[in-house]
């Protein structure tokens, strides 16, 4: 796992920076065509509802005998008159516009035909296959872990967010959050590359522990579920604002209809709050027994150790004020939206400007 006297493979590190560079311009590429996804919603808007005037039409144009009716959106319509199953499609007034294309399980109630959001999620996935290249080969380069400097941690960081995005897409459709996810990983690229450059090399003798692998890998993925959850926030605070402007009779952004209501955005983001927590609360104690076989304390009161904590109490906050203090809607969003900020905050402003027991951020002096 650790081999410091192995000698790095330059030319490997070289193909390592290489692709990490074809990787966040893909990256980009993917991001400029969610947003024109997001942009030309209002046409994507129009061919679901089609799809669904088309579905209800099937369905009132049934066999007169049939009494149970299948109803769009998989629920069922229990003793139908002959006069309802046989209306014609052509009688159907329309789709309105306050009609949900999109349940809070995810799920579309139309066909769901977004052919440039499926070329972004393909895109996507190629810069994935980039990236995952450029991470591994940059392990190899150094004979240890991709994840022993800041360079190394936001690399990683970021393809694992589009490794946890990539898989959810097999379950449930989540390109409505596609731009803020590739938004996130250009802006973690981007940061990595140009402002955090750091050549392979061997890790610190403190780093040269199998807690490594552990305690930072599982602060990676619960990471990655924060960053997914903070996005699903924002849009539930946009989505929130939105239902009230239809309630009042005034219109917004038209891309909202292709997003899952707020309290099914929230419930969402609960959920995986809550996984995330679970993984967070082990990093931290994972962290104080690597701490004391390395100073022989569990606790140092390190600047990262206290804002690893800080982390901790907010979304233990979070989860608590909603499930037993009623805090749902904007209150619950913000509060994951600044537990995930203190993240942002922890592993770029402690990392650089906060001299500790923890300073291994590689950055040169």
């Amino acid at each position: 796992m650790f081999n410091p006297t192995a000698p790095v493979n330059e030319q490997l590190a070289l193909y390592s920076d290489l692709f990490m560079l074809i990787a966040a311009l893909v990256y980009a590429a993917a991001f400029i065509l969610f947003t024109i996804d997001m942009a030309t919603a209002s046409a994507t808007i129009r061919r679901l509802e089609a799809d669904l005037a088309a579905q209800r039409g099937q369905v009132r144009t049934a066999p007169a005998r049939e009494t149970v009716g299948v109803a769009v959106g998989g629920s069922t319509a229990v003793g139908a008159s002959d006069s309802d199953t046989a209306r014609p499609a052509a009688a159907e007034p329309g789709v309105d516009a306050d009609d949900d294309l999109v349940d809070e399980d995810m799920d579309y109630t139309g066909g769901g035909r977004r052919p440039v959001a499926n070329v972004a999620v393909a895109v996507l996935a190629v810069g994935w296959a980039l990236h995952a290249f450029a991470v591994v080969a940059r392990g190899l380069a150094a004979s240890r872990v991709p994840w022993g400097n800041l360079y190394e941690f936001m690399t990683t960081g970021a393809l694992v967010i589009t490794t946890v995005y990539l898989l959810f897409l097999f379950r449930k459709d989540l390109r409505f959050v596609g731009t803020f996810v590739t938004g996130l990983t250009v802006a973690m690229m981007c940061a990595a590359t140009m402002g955090f450059p750091t050549p392979v090399g061997h890790l610190q003798p403190p780093l040269q522990s199998p807690w490594l692998v552990i305690h930072v890998s599982i602060a990676v993925l619960a990471s990655s579920l924060f960053a997914l959850t903070a996005a699903m926030s924002v849009l539930q605070l946009l989505q929130d604002r939105a239902e009230k402007r239809a309630a009042a009779g005034e219109r917004s952004w038209a891309f909202l209809r292709l997003v899952p209501a707020a309290q099914g955005l929230e419930n969402w983001s609960y959920r995986l709050n809550a996984i995330a927590f679970v993984m967070w609360t082990f990093t931290v104690i994972a962290g104080a027994i690597w701490a004391e076989a390395a100073w022989g304390r569990y606790w140092n009161w390190d600047t990262k150790e206290v804002w690893s904590f800080v982390i901790w109490v907010v979304y233990a906050a979070y989860l608590h004020a909603r499930a037993t203090r009623g805090w749902t809607g904007a209150r619950a969003a913000w509060l994951s939206i600044v537990g995930f900020l203190c993240i942002v905050f922890n592993y770029t402003i402690v990392n650089t400007y906060f001299p500790g027991l923890h300073s291994y951020a590689g950055l040169p002096g």
